[in-house]
């Protein structure tokens, strides 16, 4: 083999980057991305709690204000600077790496449980052929399946029924992973989102045709036009934004990266954006309707049973409308499955930040850093999570890496990239140079003005909320650590990433990049 490519002594050449093959297939990993858990289980009662109907409007007002602004800002970042969330930032400037860094141990934490819920779904997908739950879902779901231990603490305790399921799901993800940006990402989500999408019709199809279907959208879509005045509805609407498009998790960033030169930013933005909120409204449509007909069997109105989102619907509510409902196995099967494939199309791009930013700073191989990335954190959520008390450290641990992690860096990251940095010009121009839609001053005093006091004022309403009410029953030791100690480490990890020298080959005809006898500039 020739040496002419790097002569004696020079670092070796970087591999060229990993391309999606076409736009189309960015777009589908983008929103298969975007739809995930929360479309379906915290949406629908965000809007429900927030004015019904009325709702649409802030939402649409957060969706076109600071979701779609804060993608293409996203966007502008991977796709220019063609690099993994650290490296991109550090090549917008050198003073920015932690930011992508902070996004990263954002997403180790989040993958970490996230696969649980996903093996909890896959298992409860098997259960609806017999509906094993019984007539007490929630007895089941906590003592039986989950045996969740009486004692908040952290316990070595491992369920079977949970262990099995999840290490299943670590191994189809990485496998994935493995196979790289076009033959494994782009491929899984070429299957996985139309399969999604068909499963969910069909659930709603079902649902809109069982008895009360009606009172649960009555419910769910009559507006209350007085709640439009309450603050606290306009702080949930973008906060439901924000969680839902993959801003600021450096996903939309690693994924613009794979994207090749020309490409449409702004029309692809507005694809995925749309179709993430076109989604939601979907899951609004069939679980509503589903509580409606819970309602109807209950003699009680929709108010009354509609509970709360999340975990609580998902393993406990739909388990119930399940043994009643016409055909309910199928229903069981079509919901527990779009969860599956909804979250295993998220955590896949969550996992794929992380991969990505660690192949970029050491240099090494795809197929290498996937297990050098994946097989520890494999073996963190195993040992951590499918035992008796994997539930609250899940609870904790996700209430507030979401509102003071992910909100935090957001935030911090606007700001810094408009006031101190001052990239927004540099980034708003290249999305207008390759993109149909352009974007100019509009779209800086979006991000860089509305956005940091949306996101600053969700942030300290959290905060004050938090520092008052404390998180449930929890102990305060246990929150501490696991809630308040895991966003400190966050950004301290994020630090210590970030002074650790790039790999000679990364830095390779990189003049931004640390490299032995280069001096650091900036472009």
């Amino acid at each position: 083999m020739s040496n002419l490519s790097h002569p004696q002594g020079a670092p070796p050449a970087k591999p060229p980057r990993e391309m999606w093959s076409t736009r189309k297939v960015f777009i589908l990993a983008a929103i298969g991305s975007a739809v995930g858990l929360g479309n379906i289980w915290r949406f629908p009662y965000v809007a429900y709690e927030n004015g019904g109907g009325a709702f649409i409007i802030p939402y649409l007002v957060a969706l076109l204000t600071a979701g779609i602004p804060l993608l293409f800002l996203d966007y502008a970042v991977g796709h220019r600077h063609r690099g993994s969330a650290p490296l991109a930032y550090r090549r917008l400037t050198p003073k920015a790496e932690g930011l992508g860094w902070w996004q990263v141990a954002i997403c180790f934490i989040i993958s970490i449980y996230y696969a649980v819920i996903i093996a909890w779904a896959g298992m409860y997908m098997i259960f609806s052929f017999t509906e094993a739950w019984g007539a007490d879902p929630a007895t089941f779901f906590l003592s039986d399946f989950l045996q969740v231990s009486e004692n908040v603490n952290i316990g070595f305790d491992f369920v079977p029924t949970v262990l099995i399921p999840l290490v299943t799901v670590w191994a189809l993800v990485l496998l994935v992973l493995a196979a790289g940006v076009q033959k494994g990402i782009g491929r899984a989500n070429i299957i996985f989102l139309p399969l999604l999408l068909v499963m969910f019709l069909l659930l709603v199809v079902q649902s809109l045709f069982l008895p009360g279907a009606a009172d649960g959208l009555d419910a769910l879509f009559t507006p209350d036009w007085g709640a439009l005045t309450n603050t606290g509805v306009w702080a949930a609407a973008y906060g439901q934004i924000f969680f839902s498009l993959s801003v600021a998790f450096g996903i939309m960033v690693t994924y613009a990266s794979y994207l090749k030169r020309k490409t449409d930013l702004t029309g692809s933005g507005f694809v995925v954006a749309f179709s993430n909120s076109g989604f939601e409204i979907l899951a609004g449509i069939g679980v509503f309707a589903a509580v409606g007909f819970m309602a109807f069997t209950a003699g009680a109105e929709v108010g009354d049973v509609a509970g709360a989102g999340g975990i609580g619907l998902a393993f406990i509510a739909f388990p119930t409308i399940i043994s009643e409902a016409p055909l309910g196995a199928l229903l069981g099967v079509l919901f527990f499955g779009s969860l599956v494939f909804a979250g295993f199309t998220s955590l896949i791009s969550i996992i794929e930040v992380i991969i990505s930013a660690v192949q970029d700073k050491l240099g090494m191989g795809r197929v290498k850093t996937t297990w050098i990335v994946g097989i520890p954190l494999a073996l963190i959520s195993i040992l951590l999570f499918p035992t008796t008390t994997g539930l609250n450290l899940l609870d904790v641990t996700d209430a507030f890496v979401n509102n003071f992690g992910i909100m935090a860096c957001a935030l911090v990251t606007v700001l810094l990239l408009t006031y101190a940095f001052r990239k927004l010009p540099l980034l708003g121009g290249h999305v207008s140079d390759v993109s149909s839609i352009k974007i100019g001053l509009g779209w800086r005093i979006l991000v860089g003005i509305l956005s940091p006091i949306v996101l600053g004022y969700i942030l300290i309403s959290e905060l004050i909320k938090k520092i008052q009410e404390g998180y449930g029953e929890m102990p305060a030791w246990f929150v501490g650590v696991f809630g308040w100690g895991m966003v400190v480490a966050l950004i301290v990890v994020a630090l210590v990433l970030s002074l650790i020298p790039w790999s000679s080959k990364s830095a390779a005809n990189d003049p931004v990049l640390d490299a032995p006898n280069k001096k650091e500039v900036s472009k």
